[in-house]
């Protein structure tokens, strides 16, 4: 049962009794190193052999939020994991799950030192410009800045531990659990449909959200549901059936992650830096239609109410290469996706857009660059520069990343049931959860994917390695029934139980 980029020859077979199996070797490889590290005997399944190029960690830009790292510290920066918090109250409005942030921001930090010094993580802190919503600069990420660097690294610590096994491709289907409740089993299934079941005392499920179930993305998220889907072909919803069927509750099932800078032609990220750097947006006739600093997850909801659901980035050269660190940018132009010209003119002629639509964007891009507006009729108020020719252009698209709703958990991974009480010996992380970006698209940050899906793997591996595990019941859930699809998505913040 093992592929191209697996870690080992191990068979269903030759398995023995495990502390703790882990479902997904995406961001659910950080728990299984901090299990390890702790002494555990893991098992990591993943249904995908080509894992390290294929899930949604691995194709992320690696971005990880860590409010009070020694990194910001050494940089000046204030912050701490109030101010965090602060900022997802802001951008999702309130409505995400109170509980679960605030733990959340708590470990960000501690996340991040680990992730360099526990797991080899060569992390530094992105100075040279802000992703929307985040007051402070507490973004860390590796060079290249994108995910398959970060998943290499953990999968190597991984590979080289003597207390953790990897089996690919093999999915988990179910869990066992004893006449107490407790979690006593994982079954796997290979390729071939063959199934077996691994002793263990606990789960996690780090199997992804729901975002390659088109059928499920329909329901719960039709704004986005004609858009390309850019994520990992495995993450159909199966951690969330599991824990479903396990007397688990969902929570934000009609949150999301979009992109509205997906590159047409080579569908390869362009990136959001590119405007925050000072690129604007138009439509396929050159108008502009909104304020892009609103934030890239909500701008692919917009871009798709556009005619042809399509745009155009313009750039300049200054901004392509203050871009090329980003190797999803570096890609895009390499695939040729930039237009060049060397004026409003030609670049009209050249995209199809209208001349006199075009001039107006850059006029105004131009006005507030220079501070003789102090914003534009958007509302945007920071250009870095004025746009100067030759100009760039690249077609976009808007793409569903991945889903940010799930199975409901505290702040220590576990899975609550419908009267808030854990499910003994289950935990949940990434997509699998039930996540801290509120409803729809609006409440996304930068990094609010990887926190949870690094974070609560960590948490849950600190969780089951701890002798005195919490143990309080929590209060009732008030969540909707997840079968009903217009109760999944009302728009009620869940009472989650206080993660502390």
């Amino acid at each position: 049962m093992s592929g191209p980029d697996a870690a080992g020859d191990r068979t269903a077979r030759d398995e023995a009794s495990v502390d703790l199996v882990v479902a997904g070797a995406g961001g659910g490889l950080a728990g299984a190193l901090a299990a390890a590290q702790a002494g555990l005997s893991v098992l990591v399944v993943d249904p995908d052999a080509h894992f390290l190029r294929g899930n949604n960690t691995s194709m992320s830009t690696a971005m990880i939020p860590g409010a009070g790292s020694r990194w910001q510290r050494e940089a000046g920066v204030e912050d701490g994991p109030q101010r965090f918090l602060a900022d997802i109250e802001a951008k999702t409005h309130g409505t995400a799950d109170p509980a679960l942030a605030a733990a959340l921001a708590r470990i960000s930090a501690p996340l991040v030192e680990w992730l360099a010094d526990g797991a080899g993580l060569p992390l530094g802190l992105v100075r040279d410009f802000s992703y929307p919503g985040h007051s402070a600069d507490r973004l860390h990420t590796v060079e290249g800045r994108h995910g398959s660097t970060l998943l290499r690294h953990l999968h190597e610590r991984v590979r080289a531990s003597s207390r953790a096994d990897l089996l690919t491709p093999a999915r988990l289907v179910d869990v066992t659990r004893d006449a107490a409740g407790r979690v006593d089993g994982a079954v796997v299934e290979d390729p071939g449909g063959h199934r077996e079941t691994v002793s263990t005392r606990a789960v996690l499920l780090a199997t992804g959200g729901h975002g390659a179930d088109r059928e499920r993305v329909a329901r719960y998220l039709p704004g986005i549901a004609a858009a390309d889907y850019y994520g990992g072909q495995f993450a159909r919803g199966d951690g969330l059936d599991i824990g479903l069927a396990h007397g688990g509750r969902a929570a934000y099932l009609d949150a999301y992650q979009g992109h509205a800078a997906l590159a047409r032609r080579s569908r390869t990220l362009v990136g959001w830096a590119t405007v925050m750097h000072g690129a604007v947006m138009v439509d396929a006739g050159g108008r502009r239609f909104g304020d892009e600093t609103s934030g890239y997850s909500e701008y692919a909801a917009a871009l798709a109410q556009q005619p042809g659901a399509r745009g155009w980035i313009v750039l300049d050269g200054r901004i392509r290469d203050l871009c090329l660190p980003f190797t999803d940018f570096r890609q895009t132009v390499e695939a040729g996706c930039l237009t060049w010209a060397d004026d409003v003119e030609e670049l009209a002629a050249r995209t199809g857009c209208a001349a006199a639509a075009l001039d107006e964007a850059l006029s105004g891009q131009a006005a507030v660059a220079t501070g003789v507006a102090a914003r534009d009729r958007f509302g945007r108020t920071f250009f870095e520069e004025p746009l100067r020719p030759p100009y760039a252009a690249v077609e976009v698209i808007p793409a569903l990343f991945h889903t940010q709703g799930g199975l409901v958990v505290d702040g220590h991974a576990r899975v609550l049931g419908g009267d808030g009480t854990p499910v003994d010996g289950l935990f949940a992380s990434g997509g699998a959860a039930h996540g801290i970006s509120g409803h729809g698209a609006d409440g996304y940050l930068a990094g609010n994917g990887l926190l949870p899906a690094l974070g609560l793997a960590w948490q849950a591996a600190t969780t089951l390695s701890t002798t005195a595990a919490p143990t309080a019941t929590a209060p009732p859930v008030a969540v909707a029934d997840p079968p009903t699809a217009a109760a999944e998505t009302a728009r009620t913040a869940p009472t989650v139980p206080d993660a502390r």
